[in-house]
């Protein structure tokens, strides 16, 4: 049997396609495996202390009017809801001021004018973090809407003496078209890297759709004074700066996620992604580098493998043979791990469109992160 010889170039790409399969297995079976096959732990206290649910608004009436309530009517003992006016010259302030009528325990704090020097909602969501009148926090957004009365209480179940965060999952709504597919498929694929850092015992950041921690933390690392330039990171920043390995748990039954309403137009979500992308700039060196290096591995899988068919298809079947041979590898593996966490977070309607659409995502996800890269803070609209 003649050997085999291989041009520099085709060495250097067996080089680099080899090492992201090894790095993605790794990433897959070390860390998502995590998530997905994550097993329900018991609670940490049955008491239910009293909590402040915090968010902030600005324009927002008709969200309000539809999600408010359904927080306000939560089954729990003892809470309130603040929520924070911030600047809104629609019918917000005329809402909340009907809604204090029949729900005592809401909390409407003004913020009149529009402070230009802050960016983002971080001014408005401290003053409401330092008007909550309690110590566990629960934090979302006025597009959001908790997918059970029990939101509060599998919460706050994960609260013992050391745990001082608590993280979970704000999915989507779903609805038709491939736009929403899109967004829906990324949430999860955010999720499923956060989320599992997390039950590895790295946590690294939350979503403030869903989001909770102590007031004395906040306070004692000064909230968001470290970031307050960036626009964006009042959740992942904030997380990123405070969590720690026995701080931090994550809360994963389905009574415990938030639902969003999603964007309808592709350039809407594009600029929240790209804001949202320009806080990983301010993460701690050494989530730049596991979080770099698994989306480098991705974008470096697909461009080698698409090289070495081109180049070895027709000349070098071995190599052709054992390429598809690690494809098929990481495929079955992508197909284990992505099916069981996509079942995890209540997301199954979206496993075929994961399989199929992780190149593109690969590819937009490298553009939308290089515009990022140079995006300047904005101010919250």
């Amino acid at each position: 049997m003649p050997m085999v010889k291989f041009t520099q170039v085709e060495v250097v790409l067996l080089s680099l396609f080899f090492i992201s399969v090894l790095i993605q297995l790794i990433y897959y079976w070390a860390l998502f495996s995590k998530l997905a096959f994550y097993k329900k732990q018991p609670p940490a206290t049955t008491e239910q202390p009293p909590v402040s649910v915090v968010l902030a608004a600005r324009n927002e009436y008709h969200h309000l009017k539809k999600n408010l309530p359904v927080i306000l009517e939560q089954q729990y003992p003892d809470f309130e809801v603040v929520v924070v006016n911030h600047a809104s010259d629609d019918e917000t302030a005329d809402y909340l001021k009907e809604a204090q009528i029949k729900y005592p325990h809401l909390k409407v704090i003004a913020i009149e004018r529009d402070l230009n020097f802050f960016h983002g909602k971080k001014f408005p969501l401290s003053i409401g973090i330092k008007s909550a009148a309690h110590e566990i926090l629960l934090l979302t957004d006025a597009d959001c809407k908790p997918a059970t009365p029990h939101w509060i209480s599998r919460m706050t179940s994960n609260y013992d003496k050391k745990t001082e965060i608590v993280l979970s999952y704000g999915p989507y709504e779903k609805e038709k078209g491939f736009l929403n597919l899109l967004i829906r498929y990324d949430t999860f694929l955010v999720a499923l890297q956060y989320l599992s850092f997390a039950l590895a015992g790295k946590p690294y950041m939350g979503v403030g759709r869903n989001l909770s921690y102590r007031k004395s933390l906040f306070l004692r690392n000064k909230g968001f004074i470290a970031h307050y330039t960036v626009a964006s990171g009042d959740d992942d920043l904030f997380v990123n700066e405070v969590a720690r390995k026995n701080n931090t748990r994550v809360e994963l039954s389905p009574g415990a996620f938030v639902y969003s309403e999603p964007k309808h137009h592709f350039n809407e979500w594009f600029r929240q992604k790209r804001r949202h992308l320009t806080t990983g700039k301010k993460y701690k060196p050494k989530y730049k580098f596991l979080l770099g290096t698994y989306h480098l591995s991705l974008l470096t899988y697909y461009l080698s493998l698409v090289l070495l068919l081109w180049l070895t298809a027709a000349t070098q079947q071995i190599v052709l043979f054992v390429t598809l041979g690690f494809v098929f590898l990481r495929f079955i593996t992508r197909i284990i791990i992505q099916k069981k966490a996509l079942n995890r977070l209540q997301e199954k309607q979206i496993f075929l469109f994961s399989l199929l659409w992780e190149p593109f995502h690969t590819l937009l996800m490298t553009v939308t992160g290089f515009f990022g890269f140079f995006t300047k803070t904005t101010q919250w609209k």
